[in-house]
């Protein structure tokens, strides 16, 4: 399928700014954002891990997360890009937990 027209205009933005970015960056950003449909693909999310800023943007990252989170195979999916990024850092782990929680489900089911 490829990445859509609304998220590859995203990912060519490049790196959320900063909450001390102009307020027009962040205008944009929030803009980007908003034109994705969701859910988004695979490929997609992957990709778009890698335009998390440094900090929060003013809730924007968490967005993007709770975007990410969207993908069909998110809840056990590795994302290895840009991982010393604190937003992917807790994208991983929220899957480690998510894992954790079907294996405990699981082995309380076959008991």
């Amino acid at each position: 399928m490829g990445i859509r027209k609304e998220v590859q205009d995203l990912l060519d933005a490049g790196p959320f700014p900063s909450e001390e970015a102009p307020v027009e960056e962040i205008t944009e950003t929030e803009r980007l954002l908003e034109q994705i449909p969701e859910p988004v693909t695979d490929e997609e999310a992957q990709a778009l891990t890698t335009v998390f800023g440094s900090d929060d943007c003013f809730g924007l990252s968490m967005t993007l997360l709770h975007v990410i989170e969207t993908a069909p195979s998110a809840q056990t999916a590795d994302y290895p890009l840009n991982t010393d990024n604190m937003w992917v850092e807790l994208l991983n782990r929220r899957v480690a937990f998510a894992r954790k929680l079907a294996e405990e489900e699981h082995r309380s089911s076959s008991s």
